[in-house]
């Protein structure tokens, strides 16, 4: 008789165990960004960036609510086309995400946004830059690094100030990126005292720049500036190689890459290009940062190219946000991520304002040396 109790007492614990266990918290977090196509190295290195964040969280056993979280990745790719990123958006929207990280575009996150807006879905892009991404009075958009305005513009004062440029040229993609960090750049060098001697534009597919380059070099630049990817800038110092352009090379975090000097086929000399990225660690920081590269590697046996320690946080910020509200319903925690101060991530300190922009955002500038990129400075 006691043996049947045992085993109906144990089944009974079983059922309830089991019970408890279905009433774990799902929480549905998407990724968007570009995993096929040019720059499909810079959205992949964002998805594991996010990838990481969710693993962790799912190991630490967080509570929102009194129930624990169990974090699933929704990641879809957007291949850096506007279009094809509305439509990864609203499949998000449709699988009721309670949160999106991305996109890595600039000129997908800012369609996107109104997207996730219209269905009350908080957004936090860990890379676009672009200053209208902020500027459309969503009350669900977010981003973690500095806008555009704060590093083209920098860019533009150091290259007249620090490389001493006197004939500066530009060229842009024609992206929203690309064309918003040349503008902002530009408009740099004329603060600065500096002289724009030409503009030209191509486009984010492009792979031969003889025109706009023969262009440009009867106009003697000692600067050239280029707003937009690696994958396209790689082929263009190339191309100023061969026809004996001897400018140094600036853009801004598109460019800034470890795959840069893989693309322009060691043609790129020492000091010779000149980059920054939204965001930047000093200090006791620092370490945080390194210790996550040095985690990332050893998770995926791949270094980290930009941003993923940004994905990563905006995940962290995202959660940390439903946990203090007790609710991953986006409604409820959305104005609890609106208010996030002081949050202490591996990229530095978090804190949005009331656009959604974060604040006192740093910028990293950067060259090359032997085909490694190094660290020049932080700048805010």
């Amino acid at each position: 008789m006691q043996v049947k109790l045992n085993l109906v007492v144990g089944a009974v614990a079983a059922l309830l165990s089991g019970a408890a266990m279905s009433q774990d918290l799902v929480v549905k977090i998407g990724h968007v960004g570009p995993t096929s196509g040019a720059i499909a190295h810079l959205g992949k290195d964002n998805e594991l960036g996010a990838r990481l964040a969710i693993e962790e969280l799912n190991a630490k056993g967080v509570m929102i609510g009194g129930k624990k979280a169990k974090f699933e990745l929704l990641a879809e790719d957007d291949a850096g086309d506007p279009k094809q990123g509305t439509a990864a958006a609203q499949k998000l929207v449709d699988s009721k995400v309670n949160g999106v990280v991305g996109h890595l575009n600039s000129g997908t996150s800012i369609p996107a946004s109104k997207v996730y807006s219209d269905a009350g879905i908080p957004q936090i892009s860990p890379s676009a830059t672009n200053p209208k991404f902020t500027r459309n009075g969503y009350k669900t958009t977010f981003r973690v690094v500095a806008d555009d305005v704060h590093l083209g513009g920098t860019l533009g004062k150091y290259s007249v100030t620090q490389l001493h440029g006197k004939s500066i040229a530009v060229i842009d993609d024609r992206t929203a990126y690309g064309q918003g960090v040349a503008d902002e750049f530009e408009k740099g060098v004329k603060g600065a005292g500096g002289k724009v001697v030409g503009r030209e534009f191509t486009n984010d597919k492009a792979t031969d720049f003889t025109a706009i380059l023969t262009s440009l070099k009867g106009k003697k630049p000692d600067v050239v500036f280029f707003g937009g990817m690696d994958a396209v800038a790689g082929p263009m110092l190339r191309q100023m190689k061969q026809l004996g352009i001897e400018a140094k090379f600036m853009g801004g975090d598109g460019i800034c890459t470890g795959e840069l000097p893989k693309l322009a086929a060691g043609t790129m000399g020492d000091g010779q290009v000149v980059c920054a990225e939204a965001g930047g660690v000093e200090g006791e920081a620092k370490k945080s940062m390194d210790d996550f590269k040095s985690k990332f590697k050893s998770k995926f046996n791949v270094d980290v190219q930009i941003y993923a320690p940004y994905v990563y946080d905006a995940v962290n910020v995202m959660v940390a946000a439903m946990a203090k509200a007790g609710s991953a319903e986006p409604a409820k925690y959305l104005p609890v991520l609106a208010k996030t101060a002081g949050y202490k991530g591996v990229t530095g300190v978090i804190s949005f304002d009331e656009k959604g922009d974060i604040k006192n955002g740093a910028l990293t500038l950067y060259t090359y040396k032997g085909g490694a990129r190094e660290q020049l400075a932080v700048v805010r």
